[in-house]
């Protein structure tokens, strides 16, 4: 049976001017799949990701969102997914418990399913000790963990992790991971960006963008026999050793 598809790209561009920051990337993503997109600063990932995340309107080609248009449906798109970025993205002086209502109000999440899920989510998180404290108190291992169960709180179909793991140690990372393993098995998206890339190797498959295209797309093992590579490191540092930009 075929997978089913809920990323899908054809000549997804977007210029700047005379810049064109992606260039005509095509891909396509399947559901419950974790897929890494990686590339150096510069690349033209973030662009890509606020392209597909229903925030920047792309130049020219074709994308749907969990079956919505990029250019049609961009509201739609962004009630369909979570989001999680590199800086922190929730309110340090609301408690757990606030920050939590608050982003299940913004998806028009009842009442009554906030609360039986926010009761879950702190016992899964073992924060029942924390969770009527300020989020600005944690620790940020805990932090980074509790924006990534914010972000997929209202079920989303896919979530978009951009650089989720940064600054924190490898065995919070370890863990951050394990609730991406969690999410996936339920049948959420996951859509990674990472500069660790021991993190690629955690995934399904991993594009690799040069200079605003991708250069590389396989599953780990993949692209190691590819590149005849011991690591996905090596992959990374072949690739990028070819771009002519930079941030």
């Amino acid at each position: 049976m075929a997978s089913e598809k809920i990323i899908t790209t054809r000549n997804l561009t977007k210029r700047f001017g005379d810049f064109t920051a992606v260039d005509h990337i095509s891909f396509e993503v399947d559901k419950g799949e974790i897929f890494g997109f990686l590339g150096a600063n510069g690349a033209g990932k973030t662009t890509a990701m606020r392209m597909l995340c229903g925030l920047s309107m792309p130049t020219s080609g074709e994308a749907t969102i969990a079956g919505f248009d990029v250019y049609k449906s961009t509201e739609k798109i962004k009630r369909s997914i979570g989001y999680m970025s590199q800086k922190f993205s929730l309110y340090e002086d609301l408690t757990v418990k606030e920050n939590i209502r608050f982003y299940a109000g913004i998806y028009g999440k009842s009442n009554s399913f906030i609360k039986e899920k926010t009761a879950l989510l702190v016992k899964q998180l073992h924060l029942e000790a924390e969770a009527d404290k300020l989020v600005k108190g944690l620790p940020l291992g805990w932090k980074q963990k509790l924006a990534f169960s914010v972000a997929i709180f209202h079920e989303p179909q896919i979530v978009f992790l951009d650089e989720p793991t940064g600054g924190v140690d490898p065995v919070t990372r370890r863990e951050f991971w394990n609730l991406i393993y969690e999410a996936a098995a339920t049948g959420i998206t996951i859509f990674v960006t990472t500069h660790y890339m021991d993190e690629a190797e955690y995934c399904n498959r991993v594009s690799i963008m040069v200079d605003g295209r991708i250069d590389a797309l396989d599953s780990p093992f993949n692209l190691k026999q590819q590149f005849n590579a011991k690591s996905m490191d090596e992959v990374f540092l072949q690739l990028a050793r070819k771009a002519s930009r930079g941030e």
